[in-house]
């Protein structure tokens, strides 16, 4: 496993993030306590260290799940994240960004993921019912409270974020470290403003879906083999991942992949791994054997003409992600 300095924290960081939205229970296409220990072990001994999760994912089974499976391993050692603003019930004051919401939400996650202190802590997505300010004054007191060792951000309008990381500047609070934002090599509209001001600002980047909903993963014929890859292939957003060269962009994945003698995941993956503003891509897996063949990714290099390949077919599209 190579390491990497989470944007310009200091902290280190595996290549490789695991995406915890798959653990849950009572759901088949999860992966449970049980399994989810084994998981988490294995990504431990391969050297994976980052792990993200959301107090929204399976209803707070996930924190609870990544809570249980890190019992036993040193915490000092690894990287936890999990995520606010998604509604947890019908309750009032249950999602956003209120002080009282991130503070509610902030001490259930804590207490479902068995831990004192999270190291980034991350607002899910924009609220526009609650001033910035208030937002990242609660952020800030969090930090000082010793609960969050640094924030970060997930999916927005560029616009939103620069105001965010001023209003930090301003008010001489602590400020966002990570952009966590929808980018893989079918979706690359991140490029246009959202990349060029993380990497201005010294903001981490760990892209979401960078697999695309395993669109990149297998080829398009067998993208719908499995309940699962059908119930996904047949979303609005995996349709989106087609157009616009998305097609074309599979089958050259899948004819580098077979050139170089990997996975196309391996290929999807290095590619994100090569550019330059990407720390971590956070890797959703369902299963030891998915865990075992990512993390080659991490040494697979690819050519400056392997590059330009697979990044010439895209064309833009309707950005997604920001909801």
């Amino acid at each position: 496993m190579e390491y990497t300095t989470l944007g310009s924290t200091g902290m280190d960081v595996s290549r490789i993030c695991v995406g915890c939205g798959r653990f849950g229970r009572n759901d088949d296409a999860k992966l449970d306590d049980e399994a989810a220990s084994a998981f988490v072990d294995r990504a431990v001994e391969l050297g994976i260290n980052f792990f993200d999760t959301a107090n929204v994912y399976s209803d707070g089974e996930s924190e609870e799940i990544l809570g249980a499976a890190l019992e036993g391993h040193d915490r000092d050692e690894l990287v936890i994240a999990t995520k606010v603003h998604g509604e947890m019930d019908d309750a009032p004051n249950r999602r956003g960004l209120s002080r009282k919401a991130i503070e509610q939400e902030l001490a259930h996650s804590l207490d479902r993921l068995g831990m004192d202190t999270v190291d980034l802590y991350q607002i899910h997505r924009w609220d526009d019912s609650t001033p910035i300010d208030e937002t990242l004054r609660a952020l800030d007191d969090a930090v000082r409270r010793n609960q969050v060792r640094y924030i970060g951000a997930s999916s927005m309008w560029a616009y939103q974020f620069a105001d965010a990381l001023h209003t930090s500047d301003r008010l001489g609070l602590e400020r966002f470290v990570t952009m966590q934002n929808h980018y893989n090599l079918v979706y690359r509209e991140e490029e246009r403003e959202m990349l060029p001001l993380c990497e201005e600002q010294g903001v981490g980047v760990i892209p979401w879906s960078p697999l695309a909903r395993g669109f990149l993963a297998r080829p398009l014929e067998a993208l719908d083999r499995t309940p699962r890859g059908k119930r996904v292939s047949d979303s609005d957003r995996v349709e989106s991942y087609r157009t616009n060269g998305g097609e074309e962009l599979n089958e050259r994945v899948q004819e580098l992949a077979d050139e170089h003698g990997v996975s196309m995941a391996q290929i999807a993956l290095a590619w994100l791994l090569h550019q330059p503003v990407v720390d971590a891509p956070i890797v959703g897996m369902s299963s030891v054997e998915q865990l075992e063949d990512v993390v080659k990714a991490v040494e697979l290099s690819l050519s400056e003409s392997d590059l330009s390949y697979l990044e010439e077919p895209y064309d833009p599209k309707p950005v997604s992600g920001h909801s």
